[in-house]
Order: structure tokens, then sequence, then C-alpha cells
């Protein structure tokens, strides 16, 4: 049923202790969802590619599973099911399915959904786990907004997952053992995990030397909000992320930079998802104009 994609699986291995951790906060949050992101997903790749006459691509099982980490836990259904049929549809099977899109399709639907449900994403927050954990710890929405509230969050509950946000997010530490792993396997390429990393740290360490208003306090803003998870997972999309070698960094760097401005200046306390897509729209344009030039005979 599934075009074979080691890749891919190499990624969905790497997802295994976060959606374990994800399910232990959420319990059957996340199986509900999860029935409902993959039905949906695959399904609409299978709608265009039976057309095609192709099999549907093991990719479309990481975009549901990006996707669905990726949504408050309290995401209704209908919601979760409208993004993630966007996504693949709009972001990647219009322009001819896998290998050939040009935005993220997991980003492209989660900024749709925040977009146009911004009042239901932004309430979908749990302050408690499904086992009886306590994650109540921030009493904000978010870290980010707790953040802008004046409120400093607890760097060892933003490092091991004890606070609120997406389903995927808040487990720096295992998202971090993720992305050695897929370097290592070289599932991801490191260069673009750094550059964008750095200058989101860079960007932020700048505003606080400024001391510009609702700018954030460095160490909390690398784990705060979905900068690392997308970070690792979705700016080292292969396809949609340039090949360049000097535009990955370039391209890291707009990702990085982009999500830092919108998350001091804008309405928005997260930036990720408009970064991810601004980089895409760049990123044939940066491999075209930084390699090298072929000699004229």
């Amino acid at each position: 049923m599934f075009q074979k994609q080691p890749l891919m699986r190499k990624l969905l291995f790497s997802l295994i202790p976060i959606f374990a951790f994800s399910f232990y906060l959420y319990g059957l949050r996340l199986l509900w969802l999860g029935f409902f992101v993959f039905s949906c997903g695959i399904f609409a790749e299978y709608f265009y590619e039976k057309k095609r006459k192709k099999k549907v691509s093991e990719a479309v099982l990481v975009t549901c599973s990006l996707f669905l980490l990726s949504l408050p836990p309290l995401t209704p259904w209908w919601v979760a099911s409208i993004g993630i049929v966007f996504g693949v549809i709009m972001a990647k099977e219009v322009y001819g399915g896998f290998g050939k899109n040009i935005f993220n399709p997991a980003i492209a639907g989660r900024l749709f959904v925040y977009i146009s449900f911004p009042g239901i994403m932004t309430g979908s927050i749990m302050n408690y786990g499904s086992f009886g954990s306590d994650i109540s710890l921030i009493t904000s929405a978010t870290p980010l907004d707790a953040i802008r509230n004046g409120v400093n969050p607890d760097l060892f509950s933003l490092l091991f997952g004890l606070r609120t946000g997406a389903m995927g997010e808040s487990m720096s530490f295992l998202i971090i053992l993720s992305a050695l792993y897929l370097i290592i396997s070289k599932t991801a390429n490191f260069r673009l995990i750094l550059s964008t990393l750095l200058s989101a740290a860079v960007m932020t360490v700048f505003f606080d030397l400024l001391n510009l208003s609702r700018s954030i306090d460095t160490p909390a803003a690398m784990l705060s909000g979905s900068l690392l998870f997308v970070s690792v997972f979705m700016v080292t999309d292969p396809v949609s992320a340039p090949k360049n070698i000097k535009a990955q960094w370039l391209y890291g760097i707009i990702v990085g930079t982009t999500t830092i401005l919108i998350r001091t200046f804008s309405l928005f306390s997260e930036g990720t998802s408009f970064g991810v897509l601004i980089g895409n729209t760049f990123a044939s344009l940066l491999d075209e104009f930084l390699s090298k030039k072929k000699a004229v005979s």
C-alpha cells in the first residue's frame, strides 16, 4: 500500500519516544486525534495518488505524525481533520506529490488551522495529564505566554516536559535525543538545525540587550514553544529545504530570525510556522543563487 522510504521510517522511529511521552501526558486525547489525523491524511493522499497510479508514500505518515504532535491536546477532531487534509492536498498533492512540494505539509496544515480558528486553537491547552501527572506548573496557556506576562518558567520543567503546550513539543530532552539520532544516522542535516537554533539564540540575545518590549529570556526561549521541535523535525524536511550547503546555513538563519521577530513584535506568541514557510518560499532561490555556476565552454 505504501511506497517504501527508509529515510521516512527513521524519522518515524525517532518520534516513538515523543509519542510515548505524549501518551503519558494526554492519554486517549492523543489516540482520539490521531485516529482522525492519520485517517484523513492517508485518504487525502490516496485519493490523489490513485489518479496518478502511484502508491501512498510513507512520508504521509511522517506528515500526519508531526502535524498531530504540533496540535494542542484539546483541538477538536474536525479542526485537526481540516488541517491535515489542507496540508496534504494544498501543500503537497497540488504540486505533484512527494518530492515536488515546495512547502512542508505539516507546517502548512498547522498554520492554516491556527489562522482560521485562532480562538479554538489557543484555547485548546490542557493543564493536566491524563494519567495524573501534574503539568500545570505554568498557569498561562503556554510558557511563551507566561514569559510575555513576566513569569519566568522553570528551566527543568521546560527541559523535561512538565509544561503545557502542543502534544509533542514539551519534552525538550527527548527532542534533543531524537536530533542526535537523526544526525548520526544521516537522516537530518545538522546545518539546518544548528543554523536555525543559533540564529534564534543570537536574535533573542540581541533583543534582550536592547531591552525591547515582549523580548524573551534566551534559555527559556530556546526551550519554549515549538522552536526545538520544529528545528529538528520540520526545518530538516529533505524536500522543502535547500540542498546546497551554503543555502542550508542561510535557510536556517531565515527561519530562526523570522521566528524570533514574530515572537517579539507580532500578536502571535509563536512564530516557528511562519519562519518555516518563509524559508520554504526562498529555498529553491537559495539553491539557485548559491550553487556553483558551471563554466561556459
